[in-house]
């Protein structure tokens, strides 16, 4: 389903279009355990808590995190 599948939303102001997608996170939030995890993303958060947990001081600072991301743009 699309937004443009329900007439009326075209209708909403911004303020109530958000108040909508609240609406929905919250609904989705209740039924989380129904959300399906790809196996990719749970491999990959396995691989970075093995990661820290062999080296946990091995983090960055904020500023070295924006300065790496600001380096990338």
């Amino acid at each position: 389903m699309r937004a443009n599948d329900i007439p009326y939303i075209n209708q909403l102001s911004t303020a109530e279009k958000i108040l909508l997608v609240e609406d929905l996170w919250d609904s989705i939030i209740r039924d989380e355990a129904k959300v399906p995890v790809p196996q990719s993303h749970v491999e990959e958060l396995e691989r970075r808590l093995k990661r820290y947990m062999a080296h946990p001081g091995d983090l960055l600072s904020l500023e070295e995190l924006q300065e790496r991301i600001e380096s990338r743009k």
